[in-house]
């Protein structure tokens, strides 16, 4: 088991603690993408804590698009909605 505690200026301290050879890898793929292990959990982090917004924005997008179609009560069959023109 790892763990560390990272301290930045108007940010609050975590600790975590994970199996070695997860962090290992972790470790690893941030130096193969050129960042921190620190830098990729705050970019997770901020992804994780927005996912349900962006479900809430794209389910409301959706609702957009489909005002702008009208089919007039018709019920398209498999083969009209695959008919090319």
């Amino acid at each position: 088991m790892y763990t560390t505690v990272v301290s930045y200026r108007g940010m609050r301290n975590i600790t975590l603690s994970a199996d070695e050879t997860v962090i290992e890898a972790a470790l690893a793929r941030a130096c193969a993408e050129n960042t921190t292990l620190n830098d990729a959990f705050r970019r997770w982090l901020a992804s994780y804590a927005r996912r349900d917004r962006q479900v809430v924005d794209a389910l409301a997008l959706i609702d957009e698009i489909s005002s702008y179609t009208r089919t007039g009560g018709h019920t398209f069959s498999r083969e009209e909605l695959n008919e090319r023109n």
